[in-house]
């Protein structure tokens, strides 16, 4: 609760406080006012101050009840937002992708991100409401009792034994619901799936052609009585078992009334008295009236929480090496916080015995790779689907640790320099990029984050890409945004979305990125716009090293060198001369490519239209 704020508590305490109190408060002015009123001699001015007093506590209920609205609310949006952005930092901040790529790891961040999404879901703020609420209730159940005390002791325990079995059932019941409900969740989810298909337009076409709309809904509705027959079961015995609670709250209560309306009958007890008994009586049962789902919901977002600390806080690998003995301080030390500059000479990087396995699996997808990239050149993988290209990226990225050997640049393991100084140099498009909801401007400076918002640099970046006449065609050119989703906003073509991304990195190797690694660049583009992109990129390759990887091979035939990857290892390594000459895999890759292509085959990564 610590997250919520002390003031904030505190506050919210007192007033959960106070309202657990008003029924007792309620009571015993209500016995003073009927007091005051049956007696006849009572002066006007002593029953008008009594009743200010009942109609004080009356107002004093309907305001505290006001006031707990928004301090609930307030409570369990910090509590929420608290855990939401702790989640956020584990997944942000973790030096590598490693343990947020598991399976796991991601299972378990859906449960704890406290966003439910059906009923049973609560998050750690509405557990905490419910806690507190729990608590202050037995506060006021007591209250109550003492006031039933005062007409006899005894009916202490004949009101509260009952009100305490009667919200025993009452939670059993409410709980076996809930649990079912949670089991039965996966065939809600499997109906929820056939629904979409049935109503989805994308959808539409086949469901028609294909003529699956009634197995779809068969299925639907199979899925649906699957989750709500037994629930339905719960519902309908509980409902039998309405006779015990009921014979419970009148046992215990008529009992206690009885003696009452006895008393004030033979004139032992007053009716003040009685009266406060009646209305204490029945705030006993209301103090026993929370609901425990609230917090049995919020259980499994708590754990899973404390899961994703214990899943972030371990070793991303079990490789061992020097630079796993450093410190985070010392390791905090090679980490610049000034602004990028232009980029010093690109580094020499290698890859020294490179052996790699993704956790979970026994393949090794690099097994002893060695590889060199020199400053300033323009250097080409190539592969088959598989063969580790993507892999290689996360490495020189740092996203992942090899399983062993290391990765230097300029002699020095990239892990000793820090993983966060060494992205500072680097930039790379990824082939599933991202595409931020952002405006233009936005999309390409998160190239370099914390480079000043240069507008002529952007502007350079975006000539380079070949963006600029997609620019002169947007309603607010830079400023504006790319989703429809925003006011003003558009969608881009796959081609345009991918000059954007060129324009992300270029605009970082402006900004002091030395090295750039560029994977399937010009995927969606037609053959001439990849021509005038790639030129570009050639004329900027001596400023920066340049790491291509495409499956176009005839776009790599102009590189500096060209290594070919097979088996986890680098098999053929030469200029493109040089490797169609040596007549092995990849000239014979380069030979089915240029046929396909005389052919007239386009090879362009196929796109949904915008």
């Amino acid at each position: 609760m610590s997250a919520a704020g002390t003031p904030l508590m505190c506050l919210t305490i007192t007033v959960q406080l106070m309202q657990s109190l008003t029924p007792a408060a309620t009571a015993v002015a209500m016995a003073t006012l009927v007091e005051h009123v049956a007696v006849e001699a009572t002066p006007f001015t002593q029953v008008a101050v009594v009743l200010g007093m009942y109609a004080t506590v009356i107002v004093a209920s309907h305001v505290l009840e006001a006031v707990s609205v928004p301090l609930q609310y307030a409570v369990k949006a910090r509590m929420d937002g608290a855990q939401r952005a702790e989640i956020a930092s584990l997944a942000a901040t973790s030096e590598t992708i490693e343990v947020l790529e598991r399976p796991k790891v991601q299972q378990l961040i859906r449960q704890a991100r406290a966003e439910p999404v059906n009923w049973t879901e609560r998050t750690v703020g509405d557990g905490a409401h419910s806690q507190l609420a729990i608590v202050t209730g037995m506060v006021g159940v007591i209250a109550s009792c003492v006031v039933l005390a005062q007409l006899a002791w005894w009916l202490v325990p004949l009101v509260l034994l009952p009100a305490v079995l009667n919200s025993l059932i009452r939670s059993r019941q409410a709980l076996e619901f809930f649990h079912e409900w949670r089991r039965g969740a996966p065939a809600g989810l499997h109906a929820e799936s056939w629904s979409r298909i049935l109503i989805a337009p994308e959808a539409s076409k086949e469901v028609r052609i294909f003529g699956f709309a009634g197995l779809a809904t068969a299925r639907m509705r199979r899925h649906i009585l699957g989750m709500f027959e037994p629930v339905w079961g719960i519902a309908v015995r509980s409902l039998r078992q309405q006779w015990s609670k009921f014979v419970l709250v009148t046992g215990g209560l008529g009992i206690a009334y009885v003696v009452a309306v006895v008393d004030a009958v033979e004139g032992s007890g007053s009716v003040a008295l009685e009266t406060a008994v009646f209305a204490a009586g029945w705030a006993i049962y209301q103090g026993f009236g929370h609901d425990p789902r609230a917090v049995t919901g919020a259980l499994p977002g708590i754990a899973a929480l404390t899961e994703l600390r214990t899943a972030f806080a371990e070793p991303a690998h079990d490789r061992t090496t020097q630079s796993t003995a450093h410190d985070g301080a010392d390791r905090a030390d090679h980490v610049s916080t000034a602004a990028p500059g232009p980029a010093a000479r690109p580094p020499l990087v290698r890859f020294e015995g490179i052996g790699f396995q993704y956790p979970g699996t026994q393949h090794a997808v690099l097994d002893g790779l060695d590889l060199e990239i020199r400053p300033g050149e323009l250097l080409a993988v190539v592969g088959l689907n598989g063969a580790g290209k993507s892999t290689l990226i996360k490495l020189l990225s740092g996203l992942y640790r090899p399983t062993r050997g290391r990765i230097t640049a300029d002699g020095t393991d990239i892990e000793e320099l820090g993983l966060a100084a060494w992205r500072r140099g680097l930039s790379v498009v990824f082939q599933d990029f991202v595409k931020y909801h952002l405006t233009l401007a936005d999309n390409v400076a998160l190239g370099m984050a914390d480079a000043p918002g240069d507008r002529r640099m952007l502007e350079a970046a975006a000539q380079e890409a070949g963006l600029t006449s997609v620019i002169d065609d947007l309603p607010q050119g830079w400023e504006t945004p790319l989703a429809r989703s925003r006011q003003g906003g558009v969608d881009l073509s796959g081609g345009q979305w991918q000059q954007v991304v060129l324009a992300r990195t270029l605009f970082a190797a402006r900004s002091g990125a030395g090295l750039l690694v560029l994977d399937e660049p010009t995927a969606h583009l037609d053959v001439r716009t990849e021509f005038e992109v790639f030129r570009k990129i050639v004329e900027r390759r001596r400023k920066v090293s340049i790491v291509l990887i495409s499956h176009r091979l005839s776009t790599v035939r102009f590189c500096d060198r060209i290594v070919l990857l097979d088996g986890g290892r680098i098999t053929e390594t030469g200029s493109h001369d040089e490797l169609v000459a040596l007549g092995g895999q990849y000239a014979r890759l380069f030979k089915i490519q240029a046929e396909r292509f005389a052919a007239g085959y386009d090879d362009r990564a196929e796109e949904a239209a915008p």
